[in-house]
Parts: structure tokens; C-alpha cells; sequence
């Protein structure tokens, strides 16, 4: 008697399990894409001041060789740069002005929100929001 009641061929979900099911997706969704692009802002930042690391630690060796420091004009992406031929990351920005005693320094990455800077020999990385 239940059997006849409840029927024997209904298989599957009712739309109220289904709705269910799709707002918990939408609430995770909604949690997960803020956080997701910021990870990925961070990464972008993350690799123009790794480049910029790279580059100070290049200048240093490059005017132990020839006693002053190497101006770059603005240069961006995968271009291989003197001093030491290092490669700057994917749409990495890179400007350095050198004299022979001291240089200054700007990296950004294009789909970054920072700019590094930094003023040479010695000096200590900064950062400003990119405009």
C-alpha cells in the first residue's frame, strides 16, 4: 500500500533539493572569487619586486666590474637585461637610472596595484599604489 502511495519509478531530485544545492554553490562561489583575485593580485606584485631583488643584487656585481651603475631605459616582459642578462618576469615593467654613485629603480608589474622603488647602493625597497 505505501508502494502505490510513494510510486515505484520516481527516481532522482525534487527541485527543492536542486535549488538548495545551487544557493550553496552560489554562496561558495561568492566567497571563493573576492579571495581568488586577490591571490592573484599578490602574485603579480609578488613578481615585479622578485625582479626587482634580481636586479639590485646585478647592479652591485655589474659596477664591482666597471666602477659605475647601469642605466636601463624602460624596458618590459621577458626582455633579457644587462647587468648579468637577467630576465624579467611576464609583463614586469623595469626602469633604472645608474651614475657612478648610485642608481634608483622602478619595477610594476602590469596587472599588478604596486610600484616598487628603490635607491641605491644599499637602499631599502618601497612601495606605492601603481596610479
Amino acid at each position: 500500500m505505501i508502494q502505490k502511495l510513494r510510486g515505484s519509478n520516481e527516481k532522482g531530485f525534487t527541485l527543492i533539493e536542486l535549488m538548495i544545492v545551487i544557493a550553496i554553490i552560489g554562496i561558495l562561489a561568492a566567497i571563493a572569487i573576492p579571495n581568488f583575485v586577490s591571490y592573484r593580485q599578490r602574485s603579480y606584485n609578488a613578481a615585479a619586486q622578485s625582479d626587482m631583488k634580481n636586479m639590485m643584487t646585478a647592479q652591485e656585481a655589474y659596477f664591482v666590474d666597471n666602477e659605475t651603475y647601469r642605466t636601463v631605459a624602460n624596458t618590459t616582459g621577458s626582455a633579457s637585461l644587462p647587468p648579468g642578462g637577467l630576465s624579467l618576469s611576464k609583463s614586469v615593467n623595469l626602469a633604472i637610472t645608474g651614475t657612478t654613485t648610485g642608481y634608483s629603480m622602478t619595477a610594476y608589474h602590469t596587472a599588478g596595484n604596486v610600484t616598487w622603488t628603490v635607491a641605491g647602493p644599499g637602499g631599502n625597497m618601497t612601495t606605492a599604489a601603481a596610479s
